[in-house]
């Protein structure tokens, strides 16, 4: 028989369905703007977390972040160092986040886009 939820536990889980309801009420936009920075600030500093991308990020921002970090990794643009930090969010009370890097898909990418970039400023 399942354990009953003592009222603090209810209330902690009613607002973390609100915040969830909250992100998915953005528009996808928002996401894609949250994935462009964390590949730019990929292709900027050699590895970087969520802490880092939290402090260039605005709040409304921060909710995509987890997303956008794994879109990122399941689109094989990034990649885990193996490294592990702890969170600097208070939310999160210093849980362990992955320390990523762009991978070799992700150089390419960059690379072609940088390519481009520089054709359009020629032309």
């Amino acid at each position: 028989m399942a354990r009953k939820l003592t009222p603090a536990e209810r209330l902690a889980s009613a607002d973390k369905d609100l915040l969830l309801a909250e992100i998915a009420a953005q528009s996808s936009w928002d996401q894609f703007l949250v994935e462009q920075a964390a590949f730019v600030f990929g292709q900027i500093n050699d590895t970087f977390t969520a802490n880092d991308m939290r402090r260039v990020l605005p709040e409304m921002g921060h909710g995509f972040l987890g997303a956008a970090i794994n879109s990122l990794r399941t689109g094989g643009v990034i990649e885990h160092t193996g490294a592990m930090v702890p969170s600097t969010s208070p939310a999160t009370h210093g849980h362990r986040l992955a320390v990523w890097r762009l991978s070799a898909r992700g150089r390419a990418v960059a690379a072609e886009r940088t390519a481009r970039a520089e054709q359009r400023r020629a032309a």
